[in-house]
């Protein structure tokens, strides 16, 4: 995603990729500041209800999702728009680190609503142990793993679907189809991350990530304010 035009590798090992276009980044940056907008004002909705009407206990994982929700995209943003430079080194380490924390963060609210369970308790700390470790090796080691890291998201990602029995009877079934419909935007995406060459390649991998990041919003919306009116 940096804007170079060899395909090389920084100080700090991190992968270079093709320069962009003036238009691809306007595109890209648009995408970006109506993910964040999207965040911020639904996000906002949703702790404000939870907290005074429907959901004040679990106002702390709701805090957890939104945070991560807001920092993943605005560091993804400042990372895409940010020149060539040691700065953007820096940024892509957040930028990748980052990813692992909101995948961590998303899951927050759904198991909080079975955390009273062992299977719950247990989830929670496997996917924020795994995530951490994510975290860690993208700031440590930033030039290893590389594009394992993507299977890894995915599979952290994925591991839902051992409580998904869990889930299905404590949460909507709206809410469960909307959690499947963003994993599989989220996942389908990758295509996108991953064809280089194709034009607007990144504004349309990124359009994905806000579609699914949408989508699980709207779940959460759905389990802890809509579904307890």
């Amino acid at each position: 995603m940096m804007i170079t035009a060899t395909p090389a590798r920084t100080a700090a090992g991190l992968r270079i990729r093709r320069p962009y276009s003036t238009a691809e980044l306007v595109v890209d940056a648009v995408v970006h500041i109506f993910g964040l907008v999207v965040a911020i004002a639904a996000g906002s909705i949703l702790l404000t209800f939870a907290l005074l009407h429907t959901a004040p206990e679990a106002f702390p994982a709701l805090v957890v999702y939104v945070s991560t929700l807001v920092v993943v995209l605005g560091v993804s943003l400042a990372f895409n728009m940010w020149p060539a430079s040691p700065v953007k080194q820096a940024l892509a380490r957040f930028d990748q680190a980052a990813i692992f924390l909101f995948i961590a963060g998303s899951y927050t609210p759904f198991l909080a609503v079975i955390g009273g369970t062992s299977m719950g308790i247990v989830m929670m700390s496997l996917v924020w142990g795994a995530s951490l470790v994510g975290v860690a090796l993208k700031l440590i080691v930033p030039q290893r793993f590389g594009r394992i890291a993507i299977l890894l998201y995915l599979a952290i990602g994925w591991s839902g679907l051992l409580v998904f029995q869990s889930l299905g009877q404590a949460l909507p079934p709206t809410t469960l189809w909307l959690l499947l419909a963003g994993g599989i935007t989220y996942s389908a995406g990758i295509v996108f991350h991953l064809w280089e060459k194709l034009k607007f390649q990144n504004a349309l991998w990124h359009v994905f990530v806000v579609a699914g990041a949408s989508l699980h919003l709207w779940a959460v919306i759905d389990c802890m304010v809509i579904a307890r009116l």
